[in-house]
């Protein structure tokens, strides 16, 4: 599963042909979640509160790249880096 960001020890995936919706993978110190691009929502497991608002903030920025990126895994081809949070 394709890094597409790193930052505060959160990693940032998304899998080649994942199923509906469009939705990226985070996880930090062994938690796991996956967030919905649209509405920004938990889809399934959790992060601590730190990092799910890093996230949040993360994502809410990259919205566009997010979408991009999930367009391009269901092709499948190469996805783009997205800028960490800073």
């Amino acid at each position: 599963m394709p890094e597409i960001a790193r930052f505060y020890g959160i990693v940032i995936r998304m899998y080649f042909k994942d199923h509906n919706p469009p939705h990226f993978h985070a996880e930090y110190a062994g938690f796991n979640a996956e967030y919905d691009i649209e509405t920004l929502d938990v889809i399934a497991g959790g992060l601590t509160n730190r990092a799910h608002a890093m996230v949040l903030e993360w994502a809410s920025q990259h919205k566009r790249e997010l979408l991009n990126n999930w367009k391009k895994a269901a092709v499948p081809e190469k996805m783009d880096k997205i800028e960490p949070l800073k």
